[in-house]
This record gives C-alpha cells, sequence and structure tokens, in this order.
C-alpha cells in the first residue's frame, strides 16, 4: 500500500512557542513539528464541529486558524496561524 502524503494548505510564517507548551511537549517527549504538521494540513485535533467550519470558512478567506490537540501526556496545546500567515505559535490554552 503507497502512503499519500498530505499537503500543506497555508503557510505557517514564523514558528514560535510558548515555555508552557515547549515543557508539557517535553514532558510527553514529542516533538512540536507533530503537531505543526497536524495543523498545516487541515488536521485540527480536538475542536468542535463549528470550529472546524470556522477553520474552513478563515482557510478560505485568509483568517485566523485554530489547532487543539492533546500530547501523549494528555495536556491539550493549542496552535494558532495568524490571518496574514505571519507566525503560527503553540501554546496552552490558559497562555492565550
Amino acid at each position: 500500500m503507497q502512503q499519500t502524503e498530505k499537503k500543506p494548505l497555508f503557510d505557517l510564517g514564523q514558528l514560535v512557542a510558548t515555555p508552557g507548551a515547549l515543557t508539557v511537549l517535553e514532558k510527553a517527549g514529542q516533538n512540536p513539528m507533530e503537531f505543526l504538521s497536524r495543523h498545516v494540513t487541515g488536521d485540527w485535533g480536538e475542536i468542535p464541529e463549528e470550529d472546524r467550519k470556522e477553520n474552513q470558512f478563515s482557510l478560505e478567506q485568509g483568517f485566523r486558524l485554530l489547532s487543539s490537540c492533546r500530547t501523549t501526556a494528555g495536556d491539550r496545546v493549542w496552535v494558532i496561524t495568524e490571518a496574514n500567515r505571519a507566525h503560527t505559535t503553540l501554546l496552552l490554552p490558559d497562555e492565550y
């Protein structure tokens, strides 16, 4: 079986992460790229259907995009790409 690679849907811009996000990723032994790869290919993680629809609209119109995923240790991490696609941030929900 041949694996298909998902293509990026938008530019991530400059990548940044908060100290809190880096701490929980290190605790889980996970690389930030796991979360960024999912985000940039439209895997928005654990968000409600309403937010999925908003992300689709935002993708088409050039607005902000949000993903929410859990680490293997159970901590929630958000990935936010700004509307102008200048930067993407990994952060914890309480750091927003």
